[in-house]
């Protein structure tokens, strides 16, 4: 009997090292001998439900072993949430399906809250059906907030990045705010949980260093305390660097962005708090400003990863296969961390049922008591996670990523009508 495939799939918005975790899965997977083809999805899912399969055996080794040091989705990724099966089971039909077409027995989604939620799915119509698949969500969100794992591969490099740009930023409107900018707004992904705006304090090495405020989406935002805040740090240190997450709310749950447009998952999209909060600084007290959004480049930023971040990424990807090959399905490989004071961490696992669609808050005991800064209980859990550097190779002064041919396997069935009318 031949061996069985795996299928291998991006989802949602992309990170610095979620190629690191798709190079342990591909690289685990050959090295089992166990497993024929990792044939991974073009677009995520979607690649699966347009039989839409990228042969990775067509790309050399040199090349996917390129992924460990390239950013962005290199499969391509999405965002299109499956339905309940009761609401939509014609697509769980095709994805069975597909695999049945091309003798996959692994199903590896490489993603967040709303992935591990299809991987369980998934999980639980194949066994329903009958058809042998063993499911395995593999974590990926830079907002860092699934639950049952210390921490999220690609949160440490976002969180790196963050601390980083923050004191570098910080230096630069130190050394002009005598007669320029007195006010700088880092903007920040991290919808509802502060994870990446907590990264920022990082950046605070002693007294009076920036950011001297951060806004996080767990404490609600006060305009008349913040102004006050803004001013008197002008007032003693002769500027005000703020780090805002887009998820910042007030005292009723609205978002200050005051997006109404949502994305295929049903989520609201945010950005838009940095030019906010910068047109209240400049009615109230006319300070010259200036704002960014830290947006994709965050999270694109693999020159600067976290070396903690890349190697734990990779092995989780390679503990999923290892979870398949053992016969575990509806599964989650985690990050356990050591409890000694020396940082060390391991691989643990959790069910699904307990992953898919829970969010993992930052502690209130990680936030200062008057909720513009971190606490060293934050510190200690935030520092670890960015530390070491694991540069890309360079040539000609640009790093070098990684160039898939990008393969796509004959494909067996006729189009699903239900997808090919989106396209």
């Amino acid at each position: 009997m031949p061996k069985r495939n795996a299928f291998y799939a991006q989802s949602g918005g992309v990170t610095a090292v979620i190629n690191a975790s798709a190079c342990g899965v591909i690289e685990a997977a050959k090295a089992s001998k166990d497993i024929g083809t990792v044939y991974a999805g073009q677009n995520g899912i979607l690649g699966a439900l347009n039989e839409e399969l990228i042969d990775t055996s067509k790309e050399s080794a040199k090349t996917i072993s390129q992924l460990r040091h390239t950013p962005s989705g290199a499969f391509g990724s999405c965002r299109y949430k499956l339905k309940g099966i009761d609401e939509n089971r014609s697509e769980y039909e095709r994805l069975i399906d597909v695999f049945k077409a091309h003798n996959i027995g692994h199903f590896f989604y490489n993603g967040g809250g709303d992935s591990q939620d299809t991987t369980h799915k998934l999980a639980q119509f194949s066994a329903e059906v009958g058809y042998p698949l063993n499911c395995i969500g593999i974590p990926k969100t830079i907002d860092n907030d699934l639950p049952l794992t210390d921490n999220c591969p690609g949160f440490g490099s976002v969180a790196k990045y963050v601390a980083i740009s923050t004191k570098e930023a910080a230096l630069d409107v130190a050394s002009m705010c005598e007669s320029s900018t007195k006010v700088f707004i880092l903007e920040v992904m991290g919808r509802n949980a502060g994870w990446i705006a907590a990264a920022g304090g990082l950046a605070i090495q002693q007294d009076g260093d920036a950011p001297h405020i951060i806004i996080f989406p767990e404490i609600p935002f006060e305009r008349e305390k913040f102004l006050r805040r803004v001013d008197q740090t002008v007032k003693k240190h002769g500027y005000c660097v703020i780090v805002a997450s887009e998820g910042a709310k007030d005292a009723s749950g609205n978002y200050l962005s005051g997006s109404s447009s949502t994305d295929a998952f049903g989520h609201i999209q945010l950005g838009g708090v940095a030019p906010t909060l910068a047109e209240m600084v400049k009615r109230t007290f006319g300070y010259k400003y200036h704002w960014a959004m830290a947006d994709y480049l965050q999270r694109s930023a693999r020159h600067i990863a976290s070396k903690t971040d890349v190697d734990q990424a990779y092995a989780l990807g390679e503990a999923a296969v290892h979870f398949a090959l053992a016969g575990k399905t509806a599964i989650m490989p985690t990050i356990v961390r050591g409890k000694g004071k020396k940082y060390s961490w391991k691989v643990g696992e959790a069910p699904l049922a307990k992953v898919a669609n829970v969010e993992k808050m930052l502690p209130r005991n990680f936030i200062s008591r008057d909720g513009w800064s971190i606490t060293d209980a934050a510190r200690d859990y935030l520092a670890p996670l960015i530390a070491g550097e694991d540069y890309p190779p360079y040539k000609n002064g640009l790093p070098i990523y990684a160039r898939l041919k990008k393969v796509l396997v004959e494909k067996k069935l006729p189009k699903h009508r239900s997808l090919h009318s989106k396209k």
